[in-house]
């Protein structure tokens, strides 16, 4: 912080983002230096160590790198690093191309950008610090009801849902049971219930939407916009005491195309590649997400 900090006098700063000029620099800071703000029309990238969400970003920014930089690296030298790279693919090399034609470049002033100062703070030197904690291991689960189903044991103080954008409606008369929801679950939030279906506990559930996405039965778990919801209520108690009561209730919740549309991750296997096929043209600005070199166009029972 800030972003420009280590933009070097008349240098280029590269970034990603739907934004204007204008409006991204209400938000950079003055730099003491003239330098240039290149800018590379694509919505931000969501990955980390639960949603794998592939969009070209790094082919679009060694295109945009060639454009900036040719004298360093040229465009021609991409498509073949491209090619030769394990990850390599003739519909990646096109990425690259369209994002060096369609890199925008300004010229940012010393006198343009954020006047607030940065925020700083020293760090403390180790003999300034203060002793640790000890977090106690977290013991193995239990049983639900009379031995049947399985509840894990989770941490009373780390509640996940406090960051969670998107929570799972499932709908438990097409659950068929796979277990695979319960298992790819980075967060273990999925209780065995004792009829052998899967709830989602809304205290654990950080809606990285992965159960969604390895579910193989369509529309039997959708991710909802969390702003749609209450509580953190079970939904499979909701399910087992009134069947038709929920089944209105998550009628009404998936059935909201507001609340629906996905703020990371993707819906089903080979979504990124059918989409990435259709919006090639627009390079890749309202593509979502999927997992690269699947083949299945949607799920099936």
């Amino acid at each position: 912080q800030p972003i420009n900090r280590l933009t070097v006098p008349n240098g280029t700063l590269l970034m990603t983002s739907l934004q204007s000029f204008d409006s991204l620099l209400k938000d950079i800071h003055k730099k003491d230096a003239p330098y240039k703000l290149a800018l590379l029309r694509a919505k931000a990238s969501f990955s980390g160590l639960w949603v794998y969400r592939e969009d070209h970003t790094e082919v679009r920014i060694l295109g945009a790198l060639a454009k900036i930089a040719p004298a360093f690296l040229t465009l021609d030298g991409v498509g073949e690093a491209i090619r030769e790279m394990e990850w390599g693919s003739d519909l990646k090399v096109e990425s690259a191309k369209k994002a060096h034609g369609r890199l925008e470049t300004r010229e940012v002033t010393m006198t343009e950008g954020n006047a607030e100062i940065p925020y700083s703070f020293e760090m403390p030197k180790w003999w300034e610090m203060r002793e640790g904690v000890t977090i106690p291991a977290i013991p193995v689960g239990k049983p639900k009801e009379s031995g049947k189903g399985y509840v894990p044991e989770r941490n009373p103080y780390f509640k996940k849902f406090t960051t969670r954008t998107m929570r799972p409606v499932i709908d438990f008369d097409t659950c068929v049971k796979c277990t695979l929801c319960w298992i790819q679950c980075p967060d273990s939030c999925f209780d065995v219930m004792p009829d052998g279906t899967y709830d989602a506990n809304m205290e654990a559930c950080c809606g990285c939407g992965v159960c969604e996405a390895v579910c193989p039965v369509e529309h039997c778990i959708t991710m909802v916009n969390e702003s749609v919801f209450d509580d953190n209520a079970s939904q499979w108690e909701m399910w087992r005491k009134d069947k038709g009561g929920y089944k209105t209730w998550m009628t009404s919740k998936i059935g909201d195309k507001n609340a629906t549309v996905r703020s990371h991750g993707f819906r089903f296997r080979g979504q990124y590649e059918k989409e990435l096929e259709t919006n090639l043209d627009a390079g890749g600005v309202e593509i979502t997400a999927g997992i690269p070199g699947e083949n299945a166009q949607h799920k099936t029972v």
